[in-house]
Formats: C-alpha cells, sequence, structure tokens
C-alpha cells in the first residue's frame, strides 16, 4: 500500500497519462469510478485519465493483452488495475517491457507468483503480512482503503474520501462479500452516503429499479443486477458511463436501457434453467452443464441450480468453435478456486474465489474436466455439505403481535445484513393458514395470510413459490420460517414476511 500511494503521489505531482483497468462487473465498474474519483481528488485532470474495461465476450475476466495496445498509443505511463491483476503476470511483464509501470488493486486469490508490478495492493496476498479483517474486502473496498490512506498522507483532501463509500458499498454487497468488520463499517455507512448521494446515474437507477428503502435487499436484488446487466447482456461501460454521468438526460437513458438489458437476462436465464432441469440433474456431488446460452447468464445459472439442488454447480456455453467458458458457485468447504488448481490439465484458464469462479476449457475435455472435479470433491469427503444451505430460525414466535413495529425498528440497527451478519429468520412454530392467494403473471407467487391461537393475522409472501405451497388449505395448519418486513402501503406500514420454509403440521 505504502508504495503504491507515493507512485499515485508521483503520477499527481507529474504530467503523465494514467489508465484505469477494471472488470465488467459490479465490483469492476464500482471500482473503476472510484478509482477515476480518487484520481481526480488527488488532482489529476480528466484529460489525464483513461478507463479500460474487459468485454466479457471478448477478452474474459482479468488483463487483456489489449490494454498493452492501448497504452502504448495512447502514451500511457502508468496502468492501476482494480478488481483484477494479481494474475495476469505476462500482461504486467509485456507493459513493463513497453515502459509502462502498473499497480495492482486486487482481492482476488493469487493462483501463481505474485506480479511484477511496482505496487501489489491485495489483502489475500499471502508472502505479505495482512492486517486482521481485510481479507474479506472486495475490488471497491481495496480502493476505499487506497483513499485512506492517500487521505492520511495528505494526497487527498482529508475527509473527502468518505463521498467514495457507497461505491465501496455497493461493490462490497453485490461481490457477496462477508458483512462483517471493515466491510461492516464499509456497509453501514455506504448506505447512508448512497442516501445522500449526488450522482444522478444512481438516482435514476434506483427510480427504474423502484427502490423505496436503502438496504442491503435493494441493493443486492434491485440495483445491484441492473448494473450487472451491462457487462452481462451487452457491455459494462453502460454501468460505467453511468456512475460517472453528470447530465440528468444521460442518465435516464442509461438507467433505462439497463432496465431493459435486466429484463433480458431474467428471460433468457429462465430459459436456460428450465432446459437443464428438462434434461436431468445428474447424481454427481458438482453440477457441470453446457448449453447454447447468453454466456452472460451462465454464472446466474450456475447459482440458481445450486440454489435448488444444493450442490456446488459450473455452467458453461460455447463461445467459439470447441471452446466453452463459463462460471461456477459453490458453498461450505468446497472451494472453487482450490478445485480449478487440481484440474489444470483439463482447463485452458480458470480462477475466482472459493464460492465462484470463471473458466475456459475445450469442449471435447468437459467430460474430463466433470470428472476430474467430481472427483476432487469426492477426495475430501465433505460431509453433510447442505446444512450450510439450511435455513435457520433465530428466534421461535408464538404470538403473532410480538412482532411489531418497534421490534422491528430494533431490528433494523444491525443492518445491512449479508454473508457472516444473515438477515434474522423467525419460526412461527403453530399458525392457520386462513387465506391463500396467487400473484403474478402467472400466478407463480403466492400470499398467504395466517393467524395465531389468538386469531392475531399476518400477511405472509413467497415470490416463485414452490407448487407444493400452492397445495396448502384454508385452516390447515402449519409451522413458517419467515424474514420478516416492514410493508408501507397507503401510509400505513405493517409487519409481513417473506416465507422461506413451510412445514405442513
Amino acid at each position: 500500500m505504502a508504495v503504491a500511494v507515493q507512485r499515485i503521489k508521483q503520477a499527481a505531482e507529474g504530467a503523465e497519462k494514467i489508465l484505469i483497468y477494471g472488470d465488467y462487473d459490479v465490483d469492476g465498474v464500482t471500482a473503476t469510478a472510484e478509482m477515476y474519483e480518487l484520481l481526480r481528488l488527488a488532482g489529476i485532470k480528466s484529460e489525464r485519465i483513461s478507463m479500460m474495461l474487459p468485454d466479457r465476450f471478448l477478452d474474459g475476466y482479468g488483463m487483456s493483452k489489449k490494454v498493452v495496445q492501448r497504452a502504448v498509443a495512447e502514451g500511457v505511463g502508468l496502468v492501476i488495475t482494480v478488481d483484477c491483476g494479481s494474475n495476469n503476470g505476462e500482461v504486467i511483464d509485456e507493459l513493463n517491457a513497453a515502459g509502462v509501470e502498473v499497480v495492482v488493486t486486487d482481492h482476488h486469490e493469487l493462483m501463481g507468483e505474485v506480479p511484477k508490478a511496482v505496487a501489489v495492493v491485495n489483502p489475500k496476498r499471502k508472502d505479505v503480512e495482512t492486517k486482521v479483517g481485510l481479507r474479506e474486502l472486495c475490488g471497491a473496498g481495496v480502493v476505499f482503503f487506497l483513499a485512506r490512506a492517500l487521505a492520511h498522507e495528505g494526497i487527498i483532501p482529508e475527509g473527502q474520501e468518505k463521498w467514495l463509500l457507497d461505491l465501496a458499498m455497493i461493490g462490497t454487497i453485490c461481490d457477496a462479500m462477508k458483512v462483517t468488520g471493515e466491510n461492516r463499517v464499509i456497509c453501514w455507512y455506504g448506505v447512508l452516503v448512497l442516501g445522500k448521494t449526488r450522482r444522478v446515474g444512481l438516482k435514476e437507477l434506483m427510480k427504474q429499479a423502484r427502490v423505496k428503502k436503502l438496504d442491503a435487499n435493494a441493493i443486492g436484488f434491485q440495483i445491484g443486477p441492473r448494473l450487472n446487466a451491462g457487462g452481462r447482456m451487452e457491455s459494462a461501460e453502460i454501468s460505467l458511463r453511468l456512475l460517472l454521468a453528470r447530465s440528468q438526460s444521460e442518465a435516464v437513458s442509461l438507467a433505462a436501457k439497463l432496465e431493459r438489458l435486466n429484463a433480458e437476462r431474467k428471460s433468457k436465464q429462465e430459459q436456460a434453467v428450465r432446459e437443464v432441469e428438462s434434461r436431468g440433474i445428474s447424481e454427481e456431488p458438482v453440477i457441470v452443464v453446457s448449453g447454447e446460452w447468453h454466456e452472460g447468464i451462465v454464472g446466474i445459472v450456475a447459482g440458481n441450480l445450486v440454489e435448488k439442488y444444493k450442490k456446488p454447480a459450473l455452467a458453461l456455453t460455447e463461445v467459439e468453435g470447441g471452446i466453452l467458458k463459463g462460471s461456477g458457485r459453490s458453498f461450505g468447504e468446497f472451494n472453487l478456486a482450490e478445485a480449478l488448481k487440481t484440474c489444470g490439465q483439463y482447463i485452458i484458464g480458470g480462477g475466482g474465489h472459493a464460492e465462484a469462479c470463471g473458466l475456459k476449457l475445450e469442449k471435447e475435455k468437459l467430460a474430463e474436466f466433470s470428472r476430474a472435479i467430481n472427483d476432487y470433491y469426492l477426495s475430501l469427503s465433505l460431509k453433510n455439505q447442505e446444512r450450510f444451505l439450511e435455513e435457520q430460525e433465530d428466534l421461535r414466535v408464538g404470538k403473532l403481535d410480538s412482532i411489531s413495529l418497534d421490534f422491528m425498528n430494533e431490528l433494523e440497527l444491525l443492518q445491512p445484513f449479508g454473508p457472516g451478519n444473515p438477515e434474522p429468520r423467525i419460526e412461527l412454530p403453530e399458525v392457520t393458514v386462513k387465506y391463500i392467494d396467487k400473484m403474478g403473471k402467472e400466478g407463480q407467487h403466492l400470499r398467504l395470510t395466517v393467524s395465531d391461537r389468538e386469531q392475531k393475522l399476518m400477511r405472509l409472501i413467497a415470490f416463485n413459490a414452490p407448487e407444493e405451497w400452492f397445495e396448502l388449505q384454508r385452516e390447515e395448519k402449519i409451522s413458517v420460517l419467515i424474514s420478516p418486513m416492514i410493508n408501507e402501503w397507503d401510509g400505513v406500514s405493517s409487519v409481513e414476511g417473506y416465507i422461506k420454509k413451510i412445514v405442513r403440521n
């Protein structure tokens, strides 16, 4: 970090051009916007700063060799990476040979040697001591800590770094980092900053998403998917331009485009999952599937399969003649980054985190890869991994009026929720079904009204509910696990619940 700070100070005092190289997901895009604003705070004029995001479909994850060509063509003296670079030693060597220095800011696991950059700021480095609690930072979180270091050295105005917290928070939540320790601080204050944001792009995006309340759910399920839709379906440049938009008209146009792309993404994702299920799911402990799908949805398809079948899953699609590209999702004690290391002979390349990865391989090696990753899983002799996905109650409540608005206001103090700080789950151990309603265009959503022994009522909701839940009967006794929420309608606030699990008594 100290070396990176001095190199940026040198750049700020000189006249060289700087190129920020990011990534196409939410973390990469927010980190890129954050780094741009950070360099501007350091007094570097905008004409000296350029930004480059990889094309998901042409470049894949990490530093593309195109960055060398662009840096040389533009006369760049310094490349600063965000959310990537730790595993791109070859590209960094080429930049060095071309007389371009590199500062890496990243948070991904290092798959090999530390690259020969001026500085590699990565809390997952094993060759240097990292302060306790920083290993879980995302790319945007690493950039925020760089901002703090620059403020400490007087290179940017003290206190101004806090206005980057909305971007750092969005990156943290959308990259599924643990919301504990430093990340909890980033997210708590990041939500406050987002509530006061002057970014017209984020304001317009929140309008498009119909965000009513700023919390982790709004970030993770409304704002994040729309920002991700740019890189998934077309270009991450759309999302980056939105975050840095200065005019209302530009923000409105870009937010509307992301809204359309997100709707397209949802449709294609649902089609792909239906196709996989129609073929049947194998009995292997790790699901490996491929199809002719849009490249931008494979990660979500893998995530859907994990959620439904309680197994690690990898989904791949053919991107060019005989080459498959895909994403994996995992949970519990099965580390995907480590798994890919053991399957190196079957893949062209890949990397990521314990719970998410990207990879490329030859189509003809798909069966061998599937066998190898399943053999590796079995060699670990992991026990009862489904327990990591099971919904567990934090509290059992017999009287529905105990879940009051005052109680909900106290729960709000635990926000923002996420990995490491999960949303509280409440079990209603014995309630009676009073009313059953279907919602949605296709009747895919469920609304239940239940009562306790004292005939107090509560409304419960489940989106895309399982078929068996629609089979409930009026006056039937059930136990329900819920996530409580405050619903505001026509000026009236009431407590409702999202259904997580139903047990028929």
